[in-house]
């Protein structure tokens, strides 16, 4: 799907840490993008493996990369909170892909709209096949939001600049929850308006920190729970304790919609 150019622009922010097997799929994922305006800023935190040099014959007007010790991811997002140019941004990890070659346009349309967009999301095997093993059909914020157990996907989310200055840094204290903390208090807590971008906008690898297995998820969800009993008064069990993860079990049962071309 085709969409005007728009002045915006956006920043994408890539954290990467020994990917040296899927950072050149992301890199090109974003280089084919059809939106002009636009810069990824890869932060690396000192890969031992050829990371830096792959990414490094990619640096352009378009991309930076930064490589030096980090604290882990949401330290090196934060530090790349402080350095991106453009009037909104993103997170696209180092062994993800956009989808089609239009989805940059499609946030930058959609965020002249709203202060926040979110999209469809499929969790893939591998990129070179693109399996789908699970497809994130993303759903329009419920009333009771994330007291629901409702959530965006993460990689499909994007904020204009006026948000990010507004709820401000990635909690570093939290080890897997930092992204969900984030997105909750951007929009329960600080009441930004999010709509939904019916499009698949990312292939998100599978073995991820909070997807590689059933122990990752049993901790992304508890750390979860913390998160919404600081800023949304949770008891010790709240309903989306059980929602979020039933919400995940459908995921695997649905075909995906859409396909590459979006």
């Amino acid at each position: 799907m085709k969409t005007g150019q728009s002045k915006m622009k956006i920043s994408v922010l890539t954290v990467c840490y020994n990917a040296q097997d899927t950072i050149r799929q992301t890199l090109d994922s974003f280089c084919i993008q059809s939106h002009e305006n636009r810069e990824m800023i890869v932060i690396d935190g000192a890969s031992r493996d050829n990371t830096v040099a792959i990414a490094r014959e990619y640096q352009n007007d378009f991309i930076r990369v930064i490589s030096e010790p980090d604290k882990g991811m949401y330290d090196a997002l934060n530090k790349g909170l402080k350095l991106y140019s453009g009037d909104a941004f993103g997170v696209l990890n180092a062994d993800d892909a956009y989808h089609h070659t239009d989805v940059l346009a499609q946030i930058a349309e959609g965020l002249q709209h709203a202060p926040i967009v979110q999209g469809h999301l499929d969790f893939v095997q591998d990129h070179d096949v693109k399996n789908i093993v699970r497809h994130w059909q993303g759903k329009l914020r419920p009333p009771s939001g994330f007291k629901s157990g409702w959530m965006p996907a993460h990689p499909t989310f994007y904020v204009r600049r006026e948000v990010a200055d507004v709820v401000g840094e990635f909690d570093t204290i939290l080890d897997c929850a930092a992204d969900y903390d984030w997105m909750l208090r951007a929009i329960d807590v600080f009441g930004f308006e999010v709509v939904l971008l019916d499009s698949v906008l990312v292939d998100m690898k599978m073995g991820g920190k909070s997807t590689k297995d059933v122990l990752a998820q049993i901790r992304h969800n508890l750390e979860a729970l913390s998160v919404r009993q600081r800023w949304l008064d949770a008891g010790l069990i709240d309903y989306a304790l059980l929602a979020k993860p039933l919400r995940k079990i459908g995921q695997f049962m649905q075909p995906a919609k859409y396909k590459v071309n979006g």
